[in-house]
């Protein structure tokens, strides 16, 4: 079955003056997707975010979002949709409580009748519940980027668009975010997750899209993305004996790892079993993201930097 269009854009370009910080993006987000949009600061993520809420206008191109172009139906559209952009903005001198309550009041489509369970539900489910009464101010930066958080899920939004959300946040932190946003995907929200970090999107999304220099690079599942390099890693203590039964097809080793051509793991695990290797381990290799990600650079020309 299809899976319905959640954001597509066609040929979306921005320029500033004679600088092109977005060229000819062509994204294709689906209905159920967690989205990962990769690109090294500078690389025009925040940009495209910010035309798909309309909050900048594009130069050319065409855009939808929840089925509808945009920016000419932000008033349908963006009461479906919690967006984090460049960080949390509040209100220092007000409760994280108050500042969740000026944003639902000033945003298309806020329902007053609700407004203090919906608070409540956002701040909980980020962790704030406890210190909702205490000034922004005394926060961390992991505390206001969650504030920003539960901000763009006060509406249990279809959509969510989110622009390094993990900024600022230990590593429980992070771990506690991670889980959320999965959790909400399960129940049916898609999420757009724009982030410079190679290991956020690996660990979180289904699917990736590469951008470089404001060009889009690269799209797809990232399982297909991910597919089995045809090689075998070995780990045992008979690194030797393995290089004598298997001469000619060990490509790599050192003194407890050895990659091997093969395309039948249990068959090559059974083989080792019964010559009387100790084997530890044994898996199909499988590509890293890291991998892939310069690879669609070398393709495209480019060379892809500040994506740790």
């Amino acid at each position: 079955m299809t899976r319905e269009s959640v954001i597509a854009t066609a040929g979306l370009t921005k320029r500033f003056g004679r600088i092109t910080a977005v060229d000819s993006v062509d994204l294709d987000v689906r209905e159920g997707d967690v989205y990962g949009f990769l690109g090294a600061n500078g690389s025009g993520k925040t940009t495209t975010v910010r035309m798909l809420l309309g909050l900048v206008l594009a130069t050319s191109g065409q855009m939808e979002v929840l089925g509808q172009p945009m920016p000419s139906n932000w008033r349908d559209v963006l009461p479906r949709v919690g967006a984090m952009v460049e960080g949390s903005a509040a209100y220092p001198h007000l409760s994280g409580r108050r500042n969740l309550a000026l944003i639902d009041a000033a945003g298309p489509g806020g329902q007053r009748a609700d407004r203090k369970s919906r608070i409540a539900e956002a701040l909980e489910r980020v962790g704030l519940l406890a210190v909702d009464d205490r000034p922004v101010r005394a926060y961390s930066l992991g505390m206001r980027q969650r504030l920003g958080l539960a901000g763009a899920l006060l509406r249990r939004p279809r959509l969510l668009v989110l622009d390094e959300p993990t900024n600022g946040l230990d590593p429980q932190g992070i771990q506690e975010i991670r889980k959320l946003l999965l959790d909400l995907n399960r129940t049916g929200t898609t999420v757009f997750l724009s982030s410079h970090l190679l290991t956020e999107i690996e660990q979180m999304c289904s699917r990736v899209g590469v951008l470089e220099r404001g060009r889009l690079v690269l799209q797809a599942e990232l399982a297909d993305l991910r597919r089995a390099t045809g090689r075998v890693e070995v780990r045992t203590p008979d690194v030797d004996l393995v290089r004598t039964l298997l001469d000619g097809v060990v490509e790599e080793y050192d003194a407890t790892r050895l990659l091997v051509r093969e395309s039948d793991p249990a068959g090559l695990n059974a083989r080792l079993v019964r010559a009387g290797v100790r084997v530890t381990a044994l898996a199909a290799e499988q590509r890293s993201l890291e991998d892939v990600v310069l690879e669609a650079a070398a393709a495209s020309g480019d060379r892809f930097g500040g994506i740790p």
